[in-house]
């Protein structure tokens, strides 16, 4: 591969894991077969020793799926990467590898739904204990650390509430207890966030939101910074089984290539119709990392590149009113997931985390009648349009009391 550090972020997306093709193709070939033949019985059994490097089965290894692994972990900084076949297959394979029964998580509070279902039921039936906390304020880490916890995972900023939390202290604490750092940057993706640089061990995306986005594939992928981890994390990957095919690779790899690019639409719409909703009267509250009103708005100008295109707020008049306003909606679409081209809007606590249960949520920030809009690269005044005439309809239904 050619060295790309140099270059700028829109640059390296364009060419980060292309290497040399037959033919001079320009994009990577789709090798869309399941086995690779040996050139002999030794080749093939010095395959399986390791002893050379090649392709055997493709939920070992892939070249499609190598490219496309390549050119992530060349943009998170990483020493390499290995795609899976969904988010939640990502977080399952860094749990298996990481975890043992008997070791203790300390996870932030405000994090994917299935994440924290994931560890209040299959891990703890393996004997893994968690304990979550608000990890955007950096003391809760610190008292949750117990000598057990191998494991601190951050989701920064938080899914749905977009807390920030402070990486670089959260590592500090973290490595002087013996415990790795795990953190989900999928909503930040490395175009505005890089957390190894920060001082995590472990990064993870999904693939389905801003690295793709196109809202066309399902996909996960896990970033670590060295060699030794790499072989572990991948013969766990191997063993669950959950990696990613290769054209779902190729179309994630393609979508790379506009990350720069869409990530800089993304947050300067999602700048312009934050500050906008902030002075709606119907809106009841409001978080976006590129407000000043956020709680950790100094932590997200140290933190990040940019502000990213995630907001959520809540309207006056309760879920009721919430209901009204995604119903009566006509560009942004009522759907879950994120990070697409597309303007999505929903409601956490009835539908993302909805299986977290009304406890957890409340302990992570996620009121019953916040909503989530991720901002699409669509004109942003058409955006405020559409949600203008909305929050009219929740006027109308008279279930906010509004100054004439």
């Amino acid at each position: 591969m050619k060295d790309h550090s140099k270059l700028d972020f829109s640059t390296k997306c364009v060419h980060s894991g292309i290497d040399e093709y037959e033919y001079g193709s320009v994009v990577p070939p789709i090798y869309q077969t399941s086995t690779f033949k040996f050139k002999s019985a030794q080749h093939g059994a010095s395959l399986f020793a390791g002893e050379e490097k090649g392709y055997i089965y493709t939920r070992m290894l892939n070249p499609t799926i190598e490219a496309m692994e390549n050119a992530i972990a060349e943009l998170e900084g990483g020493h390499k990467a290995l795609g899976c076949g969904s988010g939640m297959a990502a977080v399952h394979t860094i749990f298996a590898a990481l975890l043992s029964s008997g070791d203790h998580v300390v996870c932030s509070a405000a994090v994917y739904g299935p994440t924290t279902t994931l560890l209040n039921t299959i891990m703890k039936k393996f004997g893994i204990e968690t304990t979550f906390v608000d990890s955007a304020v950096t003391e809760n880490v610190k008292d949750a650390m117990r000598p057990n916890t191998k494991v601190v995972y951050v989701e920064t900023p938080g899914n749905p509430t977009l807390c920030i939390s402070d990486l670089e202290e959260i590592s500090r604490i973290a490595h002087k207890h013996g415990a790795k750092v795990v953190v989900d940057n999928t909503f930040m993706s490395p175009a505005l966030q890089n957390p190894i640089a920060l001082g995590a061990d472990v990064v993870m995306h999904s693939l389905t939101k801003f690295l793709n986005g196109h809202a066309d594939v399902v996909g996960g992928i896990i970033v670590v910074n060295d060699e030794e981890t790499y072989k572990h994390f991948r013969k766990t990957l191997n063993q669950l089984g959950g990696v990613i095919d290769p054209f779902n690779s190729f179309l994630v790899h393609r979508g790379l290539k506009t990350l720069g690019l869409r990530m800089q639409r993304h947050g300067e719409s999602a700048q312009k119709i934050a500050e906008w909703l902030e002075k709606h009267p119907v809106i009841k509250s409001i978080m976006y990392p590129g407000l000043k009103s956020h709680p950790q708005y100094e932590m997200g100008l140290k933190q990040h590149k940019g502000h990213g295109g995630m907001i959520t707020f809540e309207v006056e008049g309760g879920i009721e009113a919430g209901k009204i306003l995604m119903n009566s909606l006509k560009l942004c679409q009522l759907a879950v997931s994120l990070g697409g081209v597309e303007t999505l809007i929903q409601h956490p606590a009835s539908m993302t985390h909805f299986s977290m249960g009304k406890e957890a949520r409340l302990a992570g920030g996620i009121s019953d009648g916040l909503v989530r809009l991720s901002v699409g690269i669509e004109s942003v005044d058409d955006l405020i349009t559409d949600l203008k005439q909305a929050l009219e309809k929740v006027k109308e239904a008279h279930l906010v009391e509004v100054e004439a």
